[in-house]
């Protein structure tokens, strides 16, 4: 497996810069209506996930890989291998009714975490789709969770 470099440490330089980037991608992404901003690398599909803060009740949006599942879209609490998952997987366990922004549209999704069969299907297509997730599941101490995100009434951080 090829060697990625870590997740930049809370506060630290590299995480102010992934900050920004992450900024510069939603508006990029929005203004555009998701014309640009929409893929990564050209390749896997990215979507703007807007969740609403566990504690602090604050909204957030997140660009993130997806792959489509039937009417489901599925995302990765990844957060590059490192030993604790993302906030925003955090977020949706503590509000789960949300929306996400695809390339052209808005859409009401409820998260849940997917079930052990469910990832098992899921994981391979994941992995096909962005080869970087097998580098990451084999570095994390942790089973790396697989989110469904169902289609269904926006919450709070719609």
């Amino acid at each position: 497996m090829p060697s990625l470099p870590p997740v930049p440490p809370a506060g630290s330089l590299g995480a102010r810069f992934v900050t920004l980037v992450t900024k510069v991608h939603v508006a990029v992404f929005r203004a555009t209506g998701g014309r640009l901003g929409s893929t990564s690398g050209g390749m896997a599909p990215t979507l703007l996930l807007n969740h609403l803060g566990a504690k602090s009740h604050t909204r957030r949006t997140t660009p993130l890989l997806y792959l489509s599942d039937g009417d489901d879209v599925v995302i990765v609490a990844s957060r590059g291998g490192s030993p604790k998952s993302p906030g925003w997987y955090h977020n949706l366990k503590a509000h789960p009714a949300t929306t996400v922004e695809l390339k052209g549209e808005k859409r009401a999704v409820t998260a849940r975490q997917a079930t052990p069969a469910e990832r098992g299907r899921l994981w391979p297509r994941l992995v096909e789709m962005y080869s970087d997730y097998a580098v990451y599941q084999s570095r994390a101490d942790r089973e790396i969770p697989v989110m469904v995100l169902e289609p269904g009434r926006a919450g709070a951080s719609a």
